[in-house]
């Protein structure tokens, strides 16, 4: 029996974060695709100067390995985000994983250095 899209999504919206998120990563992975938004680029070259580039004030936090701490990690992970101990877990085995989206700069400077320190490879996009 064949899966209709209206299944596929009504299973989707039954999946925790942890999970849809390493459904994505087997999308990626099975199709050779990402799922990052693809930016424009502006106009090059030209006589005027310019525009002013907009800094960037929301940030997301992606972990990218947990490193050889996994329990500290997961340990930081539930500080951050408040998950229980499975979903934490999930969360870290199932890297790259987005910690926090729409962080603020600051906030996710804290979060980057606080998993940095217990061994954890972070990035902010």
């Amino acid at each position: 029996m064949a899966c209709t899209k209206d299944d596929m999504l009504d299973a989707i919206a039954n999946m925790t974060v942890t999970e849809i998120v390493d459904l994505i990563s087997a999308i990626e992975e099975k199709f050779g695709v990402t799922a990052a938004v693809a930016v424009a680029a502006g106009p090059v070259g030209g006589g005027e100067a310019a525009a002013p580039v907009e800094e960037q004030t929301e940030f997301n936090v992606v972990m990218t390995s947990f490193g050889e701490k996994k329990i500290d990690v997961i340990k930081v992970i539930r500080a951050i985000t408040g998950l229980g101990l499975k979903e934490a877990k999930d969360m870290v085995e199932g890297v790259p994983s987005v910690v926090k989206e729409a962080a603020s700069k600051e906030d996710a400077a804290k979060i980057k250095k606080d998993l940095e320190d217990v061994g954890a490879k972070v990035e902010l996009k």
